[in-house]
This record gives C-alpha cells, structure tokens and sequence, in this order.
C-alpha cells in the first residue's frame, strides 16, 4: 500500500489483499471501510470496488523491493485471516515475510480462530520467526479476550495485543505470554468514548508484568486536539527484537 504510514506504531503499511467484512463492535466504524467505500465506482482506483474482498497478487512482493529495514503493518486495509481467503494464499504472504527478514512484520487480525488453527498445523513453520509479530485486536471483553486465549495457544516468538478501539473496561488481563500491548481510543464523527482508568488499568497491568506498552492515542472527533499524552507522558514502548534495534 505505502511505503511510509501515518500510523504511530509502524513505519509502512503492505496489503497484498483489501477489503473485509464487519464481524465484531470493533468494526462498527472502521477507518478501512469508509476510506475504501469513497472511491467505490471510481473507474482505475485501487478501490474501485470499494470494500470489497479483493486478492492483490501484484503486491505479494513488494516487500523484497524495500531494501531498508521497516516495520510493515501487514494489511492495514484487510484482515489476512479473513474466511475469504484461500489457505494457500496466506501461506504465500508467509513465505514473503519468511525471505524478507530484514524487515520487521506486524499482523493483526480479529479472525484468530483462523489463525491458531493454521499456526498450530499447515502454518507452523512460519509461527516463531522472530521478525513476524503476530497480533490480535482486542476491543471488548466478549470478543477481544477469547482471541488473546486463541493467541496464546500460538507458537511465536512476538505475541501483541491492539488494544483499540478500546470500547469498556478490560478487566484483569493474563499476559503470560504476550510481548506487546498498545491502546488507543477511536477517532472520527462517530467516535465512541474511551474512558481514561480503563486505559490506566492496562497500563498497570502491563507495568506490573513487564510487557512494553504503547498508547497511540486517545482518539474522538478530533484525535490531533486530544493527542496521546496519558498522565502528562508518552508511551512508546516497543518489544526488544531479537537484532536489539526496537526498546
């Protein structure tokens, strides 16, 4: 997609497939979806079919053209655990971050079901490799919380939590396991609040169990005006890779 994102906590963004489908409330207002559904009809763009599912095979290598090392958020505009998506595709997105390991891969998915599954059997090879960080997002107790358990049954070396939009109270967090939490409220018109002890409390959390922790930002109407200072700082904690080049 980019060679360069605007997203605080990677470098570029890579969406070998676009489009999804809404699954959970943290889907309600995806920024993916109504960036995509504007140019819907737009004859030539990339989004000329708006959100729908749509495989990139074109984009599969553009990886291995970057030649200095990034972190790459892996579709940024996509969830490539998606049901949609063949099992043979997901293996050849794999097989690209596998050769491209000078560059640090960050995949998130809600679909973790998915993704246990396949990095548990057909996919093992790819599990621990210490360059991909493999994540699940985590909006609410009833959906976000099983998918930490599915993450945990998973063989990687960076396990990490997007912990946004954070939409109530968390709860006591099990973090055995897990190398990364970053938290972040929701932006746009139809933003939903995000309250500051339920943000306080997974710092807590991550602070007592020594796990990095990132807030990317607080989010509402208008993020830029509310910023990402949580207690008059900034949090931009990162996983030590095993190269020592994130803290």
């Amino acid at each position: 997609m980019s060679e360069k994102s605007k997203i605080e906590w990677t470098d570029a963004s890579w969406n070998p497939v676009r489009g999804c489908t809404k699954i959970s409330p943290g889907c309600t207002n995806c920024y993916a979806a109504t960036f995509a559904e504007r140019f819907r009809g737009v004859p030539g763009h990339p989004y000329e079919q708006g959100f729908d599912l749509k495989l990139v095979p074109e984009k599969l290598e553009e990886p291995l053209k970057w030649k200095t090392p990034k972190m790459i958020f892996v579709n940024s505009m996509s969830d490539l655990f998606h049901d949609g998506i063949d099992d043979s595709y997901i293996k050849q997105v794999c097989q690209v971050m596998k050769s491209a390991d000078w560059h640090t891969f960050q995949v998130l998915t809600k679909r973790s079901e998915r993704m246990r599954d396949l990095l548990t059997t057909t996919h093992r090879e790819f599990a621990a490799l210490p360059h991909i960080w493999w994540g699940v997002s985590v909006e609410n107790r009833r959906f976000g919380l099983p998918r930490v358990e599915h993450l945990r049954a998973i063989p990687a070396t960076v396990r990490w939590l997007s912990v946004e939009p954070l939409l109530e109270d968390l709860g006591s967090l099990l973090l055995d396991g897990i190398s990364w939490v970053v938290v972040g409220g929701e932006s746009g018109h139809r933003a939903r609040p995000m309250k500051k002890e339920w943000v306080l409390s997974i710092r807590d959390q991550c602070q007592a169990a020594g796990v990095p922790f990132f807030f990317k930002q607080w989010g509402g109407v208008r993020k830029h005006k509310t910023g990402r200072e949580l207690d008059g700082r900034t949090y931009d904690d990162f996983p030590i890779s095993v190269r020592g080049k994130y803290l």
